[in-house]
């Protein structure tokens, strides 16, 4: 078996041990730190000519964008800036809550969000892309 399949596991099993059996104020950080990371890539993404949402539609649509695309795609990219900002300032408010809620926000509703957003995404998307799309 390759090691580096067994790294990723060992050290997120490394984490669990450590949240579990410490109190370091500092892994509570990493949901801080990735829903931050992610607010940059779409925020930066946006001065571009072309944002990171364009750049994975461009992959999938063989390499050329239409003009209903590319403007999707853009205001894509502007919405899941925001949401990944207001995701990154309720893990920021977790910090202060006791660790259910932290656990609670960061381990579900975060991701039960994430999940949401991009499913009601789709579902306009398909609707759009047959109202507009030639």
């Amino acid at each position: 078996m390759k090691l580096k399949f067994i790294v990723p596991f060992l050290i997120t099993i490394c984490v669990i041990v450590i949240f579990h059996y410490t109190n370091i104020f500092a892994v509570k950080l990493y949901p801080v730190c990735a829903n931050f990371t992610m607010f940059l890539v779409f925020f930066m993404s946006s001065f571009s000519k072309e944002t990171v949402i364009q750049k994975f539609a461009k992959a999938l649509e063989g390499g050329v964008l239409d003009e209903f695309t590319a403007t999707y795609t853009r205001k894509l990219t502007y919405c899941w800036a925001v949401f990944t900002f207001l995701n990154f300032i309720a893990s920021v408010v977790t910090l202060y809550l006791t660790e259910k809620w932290w656990a609670l926000y960061n381990g579900f509703i975060s991701y039960a969000l994430i999940g949401t957003f991009f499913a009601v995404e789709y579902i306009i998307r398909i609707v759009l892309r047959k109202k507009y799309r030639k």
